[in-house]
């Protein structure tokens, strides 16, 4: 599988960040890899790309829910507003620990591809890759979001 053009990572945790920063460079699963650490750092990093060509945009958003500053929830719902060119690559939610169902709930209705237990592993990374189609770029997503590498295979509200 060939490299994705742009990779962001939206990881407030410098370790984790810095582990899931060295396992992406390793798999060579992209071409760019942005790490910020808030959800205000990813949306000015998107604005960015008002005016760019559509390939500069990043390919996969990797996004952890509990962030300084703007957390993940509220990036989710400022995202699934921006302008087509700045909302296109799909978003994988990274979570720590076990969701609630009113969170499961609450992901259905925004624009979240996938989520996945941490850490990231070589395993998930693959599975995940192989998950989310081009197909899956821009679009409004309400639909059984699938669980990426735990014995659960998805979750549908």
């Amino acid at each position: 599988m060939s490299p994705l053009p742009r990779i962001l990572l939206v990881e407030d945790d410098l370790i984790a960040s810095f582990l899931h920063q060295r396992l992406l460079q390793r798999l060579n699963v992209a071409e760019h890899l942005v790490a910020v650490t808030n959800g205000a750092q990813a949306l000015d990093y998107l604005a960015s790309f008002k005016e760019q060509v559509e390939n500069s945009c990043p390919t996969l958003i990797l996004l952890d829910l509990h962030l300084p500053i703007l957390d993940g929830w509220a990036f989710l719902e400022i995202y699934r507003q921006l302008p087509f060119l700045q909302r296109q690559a799909p978003v994988v939610v990274l979570a720590v620990s076990t969701l609630s169902i009113a969170d499961l709930e609450r992901l259905q209705e925004l624009p979240v591809a996938a989520f996945l237990y941490k850490p990231l592993t070589a395993e998930k990374v693959e599975q995940l890759l192989r998950l989310i189609p081009a197909s899956q770029v821009g679009e409004s997503r309400n639909h059984t979001i699938p669980l990426i590498g735990d014995s659960a295979s998805s979750y549908k509200a």
